[in-house]
Parts: C-alpha cells; sequence; structure tokens
C-alpha cells in the first residue's frame, strides 16, 4: 500500500457512502485509509432516518491520535453537519496536520433529500476548511449553496468554478452530474487552467455515494503523490466502472460496486 488518507466524515449504515465508501474507494485505489467519524446514520438505499452526532470534542480526539502516530499524506474531508465540528476539525487540522494536503467534500444533502449540514454552517465551512483546502469537490447543488445563486447549465459552470476558486481553495472539482441531459461535464478549475472531463449519462438509480468516493479517489491518488489532474482522471474512470458494475441492492439509489478495482487494477 502506498498513501495514507485520514478520512472524517459520517458512518453510513447503508455502506454506500460516506466512511463505508470512502474507505472502500482509498482501500481498493491501494492506499491506507483511517478515519475521525463525525456522525452515526441510521439510513438505507431509500434516505436517512436518523442521525446521531459524535461530540467535537471526541473527533479532535479521534483525528489527532491517528495522526500522532500513523499520519497521513492527505486529509479528506466529507459530512461534518454543524458549526462546532467544522471548528473542531480545523482546531485539529491547525495542530496536527499543517501542511498535509486537504480535499473538502461539502456535503450538505443527502442522495434523499436529507440536509446532513446545518443552516448556519456554510460561512463557517468556507472560513474554516474551504479557505485551506487543497482541492473542494462540491456538486451543482453544493457550489449553489457555496455560492448563493443558481447554475443553469454546462455554459455557467466555468464562471461558477472560477468563483469558487476565488473563495481561497487550490483547486475545484465542479461535478456536473446534476444538471439535465445525457452529456455530463466535470470540471477541473486550477489557478493556471480548466480542464474539462466529459463522458455520457448511464441511467441506473445505483449513484448512492458516489460524491463521497469521487472525493475519496482523488484523494488516495493526492497521497500517492499523483498530480491532480491525474488523480481526478484516474478517481473518474474508477466512479465511472463502480457505477457500471453496480450490484443493484436496496430499493433506491443503490450503492455502487467499489471493489471493482481490487480485480481490475491487481491490488
Amino acid at each position: 500500500m502506498k498513501g495514507r488518507v485520514l478520512i472524517v466524515a459520517g458512518s453510513d449504515s447503508g455502506g454506500g457512502a460516506g466512511i463505508q465508501a470512502d474507505l472502500k474507494a482509498v482501500s481498493a485505489l491501494g492506499a491506507f485509509g483511517t478515519t475521525a467519524i463525525t456522525a452515526l446514520t441510521a439510513q438505507n438505499t431509500r434516505g436517512v432516518f436518523g442521525i446521531h452526532a459524535v461530540p467535537p470534542d471526541f473527533i479532535q480526539s479521534q483525528m489527532e491520535l491517528v495522526l500522532d502516530d500513523i499520519g497521513a499524506d492527505c486529509v479528506k474531508t466529507g459530512m461534518l453537519a454543524s458549526v462546532p465540528v467544522i471548528e473542531a476539525v480545523a482546531k485539529s487540522l491547525d495542530s496536527h496536520a499543517a501542511g498535509i494536503p486537504l480535499v473538502v467534500d461539502p456535503v450538505m444533502v443527502a442522495k434523499g433529500g436529507a440536509a446532513l449540514l446545518a443552516d448556519d454552517a456554510g460561512q463557517a465551512l468556507i472560513a474554516l476548511l474551504v479557505r485551506r483546502a487543497t482541492l473542494i469537490t462540491p456538486n451543482i447543488p453544493e457550489a449553489e449553496s457555496l455560492l448563493g445563486r443558481r447554475i443553469a447549465g454546462i455554459d455557467d459552470m466555468e464562471g461558477a468554478a472560477r468563483d469558487l476558486l476565488a473563495l481561497g481553495c487550490g483547486a475545484v472539482l465542479l461535478k456536473g452530474g446534476h444538471l439535465p441531459g445525457d452529456h455530463l461535464v466535470d470540471l477541473l478549475a486550477m489557478p493556471d487552467a480548466v480542464r474539462r472531463f466529459a463522458d455520457t449519462r448511464i441511467h441506473t438509480d445505483s449513484t448512492h455515494g458516489t460524491g463521497c468516493t469521487l472525493a475519496s479517489a482523488v484523494a488516495a491518488g493526492i497521497a500517492q503523490g499523483m498530480g491532480l489532474p491525474d488523480a481526478v482522471s484516474r478517481a473518474r474512470a474508477y466512479v465511472r466502472r463502480a457505477i457500471e458494475t453496480a450490484p443493484g441492492l436496496g430499493h433506491g439509489h443503490g450503492p455502487l460496486n467499489h471493489l471493482h478495482a481490487i480485480a481490475e487494477y491487481g491490488w
């Protein structure tokens, strides 16, 4: 295994998103994942039915004990839920992870529509984590929330990605899957360039955890020393294949096949 990724995120009892998806993706791509769990959720493919928050000081303890002993080559954040949690994560990054690349997946709403970030937490997320991030990975609704405006189509995405970059992060991967149509575009905006990744839509209900999985797959690449465009390209190919080979479980938005890469990549 090469590359250590500390994942700071919520647990998904259905196994398709959150910490469970993150660990599967990082492991399948040959890196080593550690965790700091921010919340427990009672959920399945049909939705989120309960959330039990982890105390912020215990989140800090998880992070700092892992960083003191095992260390990390990249930190990835997912569901953070509230201002106190965001503040706790930022404190631990300040004290124990200065200089370590940070991937922020600004998780705000679950696939089934449940809110995963408090209404008052958006500005704290920007001020304390987005501005220090190596990369943020918002989807269209998350980008709209961060910017306070609508993104109407693919033509709006580049301006939105550049405005997100202006919030202070090192790079933005703006995901276009929520826009209508069969032509899907993701944009990787960096200070010196914008790179476009295009694919055709896969018509399936097996899309639960795609955002968590993609961000963690990119974090694994960063931890392994890959350049950002290459890490994003590999991560997108990994997620696409995970959707194509999804096991078809559950009666709602089903999980991906995270472990296809073990056979295909030879780990």
